[in-house]
This record gives structure tokens, sequence and C-alpha cells, in this order.
């Protein structure tokens, strides 16, 4: 598992992730969370995740919100 923070929060139910150390966040889809909710998201929310593939490139797939 990675950790990153949330950098960027979408009206369509997805966003972005800002690894550190990297420069393009990564996205992920709110198909993609575990035990949370997309509403209950806030950009600067610490977040964990694996990297998935898609046909668009990499995503962040099982992402789960760090307390």
């Amino acid at each position: 598992m990675q950790t990153g923070i949330i950098a960027r929060l979408t009206d369509k139910g997805f966003g972005f992730i800002k690894i550190e150390g990297q420069e393009k966040d990564l996205f992920f889809h709110s198909n993609e969370l575990v035990n949370a909710r997309f509403d209950e998201l806030r950009e600067g929310d610490n977040v964990s995740f694996e990297v998935g593939e898609s046909p668009k490139g990499p995503n962040a797939v099982k992402v789960s919100k760090v307390a």
C-alpha cells in the first residue's frame, strides 16, 4: 500500500491523489473507495491505495481514508 493526499475532487465522482516525490497526480474513481464514501472525502485528506493499470494509464485502486 502507498499513501498520498487528496489533491483535487470533482463533482463527477472522481479525484486525484498527490504522491510525495511524484510530479503527476494519480487518478481515482469513487468505485475504488474502500470503507469510505466519496462525499466524506475532503481535499487534503490522507489516503492509502494501490496502483492499478487502466487503458488510460496508472490509477489508484483500493483507496481508503487514513485517520
